[in-house]
């Protein structure tokens, strides 16, 4: 990278590209504890829900495990089939609850970095057989942090634990000389009360964790100013990208304005060398629009797409010029442009009134008074 080559600092945050790129590589945060929460509080949910379901299906298991006749018990053939079936009902027992636990694994990596699915996170690389990079690795402060995490898992843990076995330490023995029945479901409470003791300890651990991890992640990330440039250079710093999206604008805007080409009122023309196309709607217009204009080629195209589609076509040389230089696709004529243009529409309606025979035949073209400030004078190579 940058720094290597220049000796810069990676002292900036992240940019959009780069969190994206980390991400299909599979370099995502995650954090193991709150995963653990995650399955020991559904876990614990699980067993508050369903323990009543799961306590009766053992006890009834454990009531049929023991009662058995005396032939059952001297054939193999029918207590391999007692069993089968003590192990069956047991499984529909747990069923529920195991696919809650199943569920809890899945969703727990959601909490932090979403779902993730790369394979690059599992292909192999000499970077992590280097020894001095593992023993870098070993005294970071990432390997610190794991290792008192780990302490503190283990005393956070250990000292929930210590109070579950002290607190229901008589419960547990009473169960000794309880019923089978209120034996299991008394187990059960107290497993129920462990998982939540659990889960509230693992829950500390993991409102630690989690922002560390984030910030870790986010650190290991950060980039120099050198890596910022090549990074824009790489995408739209470099000329050639930006000259093909420049192009594929330019053409996206042919395309849409030669569609709108059909629907324009008149076609003023050069008449070769420059063709703007104009439509007014005097009920939602306040001037004449240009839809579409163009030079050479593109002006060949639109007298092309005008004669197709019936669209009145009038040559009138200075007043293409000053529409074409200082009007844009999309916008109002200028100002000065009015009479000229509305000279140009008048005409055009009255040789269509003409055609369909309900008026006379205008005596003679307009004469299209172009203002000096926006006269535009015909190029030498060119002519009029």
């Amino acid at each position: 990278m940058a720094e290597e080559d220049s000796g810069q600092e990676k002292t900036e945050e992240p940019t959009s590209r780069r969190l994206e790129k980390a991400r299909e590589e599979g370099q995502v945060p995650r954090s193991k504890e709150l995963n653990t929460t995650a399955v020991l509080a559904l876990g614990a949910a699980g067993l508050y829900a369903l323990g009543p379901f799961m306590s009766e299906r053992i006890v009834d298991v454990g009531k049929y495990g023991f009662e058995f006749d005396r032939e059952t018990a001297f054939d193999p053939r029918l207590m391999a089939i007692h069993l089968l079936t003590s192990v069956q009902e047991a499984g529909i027992g747990l069923a529920p609850w195991l696919a809650l636990m199943l569920v809890a694994a899945l969703i727990g990596p959601i909490g932090v970095g979403g779902w993730l699915f790369s394979t690059k996170a599992i292909e192999p690389k000499l970077s992590r057989m280097d020894p001095l990079a593992g023993l870098k690795r070993m005294f970071s402060a990432n390997s610190v942090v794991e290792l008192v995490k780990s302490w503190a898992k283990v005393l956070v843990v250990g000292f929930s634990s210590w109070l579950v076995l002290v607190y229901f330490f008589p419960g547990a023995l009473s169960l000794l000389r309880m019923p089978v029945e209120g034996a299991m479901r008394g187990a059960v409470d107290i497993l129920i009360m462990a998982f939540l003791l659990i889960c509230l300890s693992t829950a500390l651990i993991a409102m630690v964790d989690v922002p560390w991890q984030i910030h870790s992640h986010m650190k290991k990330l950060r980039m120099s100013m050198q890596d910022i440039k090549d990074e824009y250079k790489e995408t739209e710093g470099k000329p050639e990208v930006k000259g093909r999206i420049r192009q594929l604008q330019r053409e996206a805007a042919q395309r849409r304005m030669m569609a709108d080409v059909p629907t324009a009122d008149v076609v003023i023309t050069n008449p070769t060398h420059f063709s703007v196309a104009l439509k007014y709607q005097s009920e939602s217009m306040r001037a004449p629009v240009v839809v579409a204009k163009g030079a050479d080629e593109v002006a060949f195209r639109i007298r092309e797409m005008a004669k197709e589609h019936n669209v009145p076509r009038m040559q009138a040389p200075p007043l293409a010029r000053a529409l074409y230089t200082h009007a844009k696709v999309g916008d109002e004529i200028p100002e000065g442009l009015y009479v000229a243009v509305a000279q140009v529409l008048a005409y055009i309606y009255q040789m269509d009134m003409f055609a369909k025979g309900k008026g006379p035949r205008p005596a003679r073209k307009p004469d299209m008074p172009i203002p000096r400030d926006l006269r535009v004078d015909p190029e030498p190579d060119k002519p009029v």
